[in-house]
């Protein structure tokens, strides 16, 4: 369990990563009046964003995952 949580914290920092990169990318299609690809970007960023919650939620203890749930 313990190399499973490990990975999932090597990939919460590649998310956090991938979210700035996607960020900086945006401003930069915003900037050069790329509006499609601004959406993209917006869309992609709020997937990573999603995908570092859940895996988030792994990382906590057994009791906050069920509190977590519930309060859903």
């Amino acid at each position: 369990m313990a190399k499973r949580k490990v990975r999932a914290r090597k990939g919460i920092d590649s998310l956090g990563k991938q979210i700035e990169i996607h960020k900086q990318k945006l401003e930069k299609a915003k900037e050069e009046g790329k509006l499609e690809l601004a959406d993209y970007y917006a869309d992609e960023i709020k997937s990573f964003e999603e995908a570092k919650e859940r895996k988030e939620r792994f990382i906590l203890p057994r009791k906050q995952r069920i509190k977590h749930k519930i309060n859903e």
